[in-house]
C-alpha cells in the first residue's frame, strides 16, 4: 500500500474507535466515539432497533460490525458500523431458540459469529461474511444447560461457554464447526458460569458462588486450576476480562466495590487498588480496549457506565458521558 494510504488507514482507525453499551430500555444500545473520554453520542440504529432488552454487545476484530444479543426474537441483531449504524443485516435464517445472552466474533478475522442462548441447543453459531451464513451444526455432547456467556480464543480454534448448572463451562475445538468437546477440568468451578474468557494460555471463569472466579491454564484442555486470588472478588462474578496482553484480569461483581483487578502471570497477583471513583452498582460486564489503556464497567445504577485510564491499576474515572445509556448496562465492548 502507497504510504499516504497507511496513513489515510490509520487516521480512519483512530477516528472510528468507539465504545457500546448494551441497555435494558429502548433503544437499548448506546454507542460512542472513544478518544479518552466519550464523544457526542452516536445516532441509534434506525429504523430496526433491537427488538428488547440487550444482554450482550461485541464489535468484529476489524472493528466495522457491530452484534447485540437480546432478549426477544429475533435474539441477535448485527449492523455495519463506521462512525455510527449502517442498515441493520437480514435475521439469519435459522433463529436462535430462546433468548441471547452473550454474543462473540471469531477473533480469526471475525468470520464466525456466536450467541449463547437459553434454550436447548444453548448455542448457536453461524459463519460471517459479512451477514449471516447457514447455522452450523449443533455440538456434540451439548452443554448441561443454558449459557450464559461464550467467547472464541484468540486464534479462532477454540470457544468457550460459561453454563447455568455443572460443569459450568464448556470448551470446544472450533474449526468451521464444533469439535468433541474438551474433558471437564479435573477441579469444576463453583457456581453458575456467568462470564468466560480465553487468552492465548488461559481460561477464565467468573461465577455465582465463592471465590467467585475460577483460572486454568489453557493448552487445548484444562490444567491444574490456578490458586484463588488472596483478595477474592466480593460477590457473584458477572463479567470478565483480559486486557489485550493478558498481563491483568478483570472481574466485574454484584457487591462493592463492583469490579476487582489483579495483575496476572500465570496466576492472580496481589489485587490492584480499588478506583477511587466506584461504578455506581451491580458491575454486570467489564472490557478493556485494544490499546490496554482503557477500562470499562457497566452497572445496573445510573449512569450505568464507568470508564477509566488504565495503567496497572485504575486513574480517576472519566467524565460521564453527556447522553447516558437507557438504564440497567448489561453489556460494554470497545472497537
Amino acid at each position: 500500500m502507497p504510504i499516504l494510504g497507511i496513513i489515510a488507514s490509520a487516521f480512519r482507525a483512530l477516528a472510528s474507535k468507539a465504545i457500546a453499551v448494551a441497555a435494558d430500555n429502548a433503544p437499548r444500545i448506546a454507542t460512542y466515539p472513544w478518544s479518552a473520554g466519550f464523544g457526542t453520542k452516536y445516532a441509534d440504529p434506525s429504523p430496526a432497533l433491537p427488538a428488547s432488552l440487550s444482554f450482550g454487545v461485541t464489535f468484529n476484530p476489524a472493528g466495522d460490525t457491530i452484534a447485540i444479543a437480546n432478549l426477544n426474537t429475533p435474539f441477535i441483531v448485527a449492523y455495519p458500523f463506521s462512525a455510527g449504524f449502517g442498515t441493520k443485516y437480514a435475521n439469519p435464517a435459522s433463529l436462535p431458540p430462546d433468548s441471547g445472552t452473550s454474543v462473540a466474533f471469531n477473533k480469526d478475522a471475525g468470520k464466525d459469529i456466536a450467541v449463547a442462548v437459553t434454550a436447548t441447543p444453548f448455542i448457536n453459531v453461524y459463519p460471517w461474511s459479512p451477514g449471516f451464513g447457514t447455522k452450523y451444526a449443533n455440538p456434540a455432547p451439548l452443554p448441561t444447560d443454558f449459557a450464559w456467556s461464550v467467547t472464541f480464543n484468540p486464534a479462532g480454534t477454540d470457544i468457550a461457554l460459561g453454563i447455568n448448572s455443572t460443569p459450568y463451562i464448556n470448551v470446544y475445538p472450533w474449526s468451521a464447526g464444533f469439535g468433541t468437546k474438551y474433558a471437564n477440568p479435573a477441579t469444576l468451578p463453583t457456581g453458575s458460569g456467568n462470564g468466560v474468557t480465553l487468552s492465548a494460555t488461559t481460561v477464565a471463569l467468573g461465577h455465582s458462588v465463592t471465590p467467585f472466579v475460577s483460572t486454568y491454564p489453557w493448552s487445548a484442555g484444562f490444567g491444574t486450576k490456578y490458586a484463588n486470588p488472596a483478595t477474592l472478588p466480593t460477590g457473584l462474578g458477572n463479567g470478565l476480562a483480559f486486557n489485550p496482553a493478558a498481563t491483568a484480569i478483570a472481574i466485574s461483581h454484584d457487591v462493592t466495590p463492583f469490579v476487582s483487578t489483579y495483575p496476572w502471570s500465570a496466576g492472580f497477583g496481589t489485587k490492584y487498588a480499588n478506583p477511587a471513583t466506584l461504578p455506581t452498582g451491580e458491575g454486570l460486564s467489564t472490557a478493556f480496549n485494544s490499546d490496554g489503556d482503557t477500562i470499562a464497567v457497566a452497572s445496573r445504577d445510573t449512569p450505568f457506565i464507568a470508564t477509566y485510564p488504565w495503567s496497572a491499576g485504575f486513574g480517576t474515572k472519566y467524565a460521564n458521558p453527556s447522553t447516558l445509556p437507557a438504564g440497567t448496562s448489561r453489556g460494554v465492548a470497545f472497537n
